[in-house]
């Protein structure tokens, strides 16, 4: 069950669960280099890339829910501006770890692995 989108942890959840991601990203890749390397002439279509790639779209989706989750909090939060501006600020840091995770995640559908 996810905390309330009016909770303060909210505010660094979606940096902690990017930054989980993406020790788990890069330990992975080198974990499959290490024990089974796909085929280098395989380029980028290998099992480990495929691996990587799922586990970054289902990363950003769960971003991109909490996001939305706290942006749709910030206009039921009843208490006041303090808690509508926790829900703002946080729906914001889930949008940017999502948007990060994108980012440093997507090369994986071009580049090949253990190259």
């Amino acid at each position: 069950m996810m905390l309330s989108p009016t909770h303060p942890f909210q505010l660094v959840l979606g940096l902690v669960i990017w930054s989980v991601w993406f020790v788990a990203l890069y330990g992975g890749l080198s974990v499959g280099c290490a024990v089974a390397p796909p085929d280098p002439a395989a380029g980028a279509l290998t099992w480990l890339n495929a691996l990587l790639l799922l586990l970054t779209l289902a990363t950003t989706l769960l971003l991109v829910h909490w996001t939305l989750r706290c942006w749709r909090g910030a206009s039921e939060a009843g208490g006041g501006t303090v808690k509508r501006f926790l829900t703002w600020v946080a729906s914001g840091v889930h949008l940017t770890a999502a948007g990060a995770t994108l980012a440093v995640g997507l090369p994986v559908i071009v580049f090949p692995p253990c190259v």
